[in-house]
């Protein structure tokens, strides 16, 4: 395994990556303060936190085991060259425990809180149960020849998936209703700081051992960033520029329409 060249980069990789951690961390917590405050989760599309559920328990799966296995690494090595370092940070690791937490918080509020006619759609449903089916046949496959290197790499492909799905159905809501109220900003702004910050903490590591590797070797962790980046750029928009003069009398005549209901 590879050590680090630069002392500086080191410590801005490991400051980059505890920085989108924190970013990322503290995103979950405007949307679950602002559910509690306003016991009521209108306007929070169902599919969006369903779908994260899958995307960062997907996302555990693939950190954790690569982090910690040491049969995961040594196949890792076999693949990208022995001289290439693990592209899975303690931060990573720390970032996707919590965020299964945090997103499970959120589906419980949306089991106790007022929701109007919001429902979760059978479109998610049947997308989440496809996904883990398939993802228990790769389990059953990975098994015989232990294929483990592959098999996280099929649930890091899951969470990417998840990734680009799980905004759309917020953003089209917002769209309808024409507006963003009940969906915090918030979470959004510090989303957006924590897919930079790992963007770049990604480039400090190959600067460092003058290599790409590391971001198509872990191109969930590259496409995740990506993403996420694109999708905070189009609420943010929709947030400070579409929507902005949407009234709270309008938002109540609409909160009961089936507009509003999850696509």
């Amino acid at each position: 395994m590879a050590s680090w060249n630069s002392t500086p980069l080191e410590i801005t990789y490991e400051v980059l990556g505890w920085m989108a951690f924190v970013s990322w961390s503290i995103s979950f917590y405007p949307q679950v303060i602002l559910n509690f405050r306003r016991k009521s989760v209108v306007g929070l599309n169902f599919d969006f936190v369903v779908l994260n559920l899958t995307k960062h328990s997907s996302y555990l799966i693939y950190n954790a085991s690569l982090y910690f296995s040491s049969a995961v690494q040594k196949q890792y090595f076999k693949k990208y060259g022995e001289k290439q370092m693990i592209p899975v940070a303690a931060n990573d690791v720390a970032f996707s425990c919590h965020a299964v937490l945090l997103t499970a918080v959120t589906l419980y509020q949306i089991a106790i809180y007022e929701r109007g006619n919001q429902k979760v759609s059978k479109i998610s449903i049947g997308i989440v149960a496809v996904v883990w089916l398939a993802a228990a046949v790769c389990v059953f496959v990975a098994l015989p020849r232990h294929s483990w290197l592959w098999l996280i790499s099929v649930f890091n492909s899951i969470q990417v998936s998840m990734t680009c799905i799980k905004y759309i159905p917020q953003a089209v809501m917002n769209f309808l209703r024409k507006s963003t109220d009940g969906f915090s900003i918030g979470n959004i702004l510090l989303d957006f700081t924590g897919g930079a910050a790992s963007y770049a903490q990604m480039a400090m590591q190959s600067i460092d051992q003058h290599s790409w590797v590391n971001f198509y070797g872990n191109i969930g962790k590259t496409l995740l960033s990506l993403i996420s980046i694109f999708f905070d750029l189009l609420f943010m928009c929709q947030h400070f520029v579409l929507y902005r003069d949407k009234s709270s009398e309008e938002l109540v005549k609409t909160s009961d329409e089936p507009v509003s209901e999850n696509v």
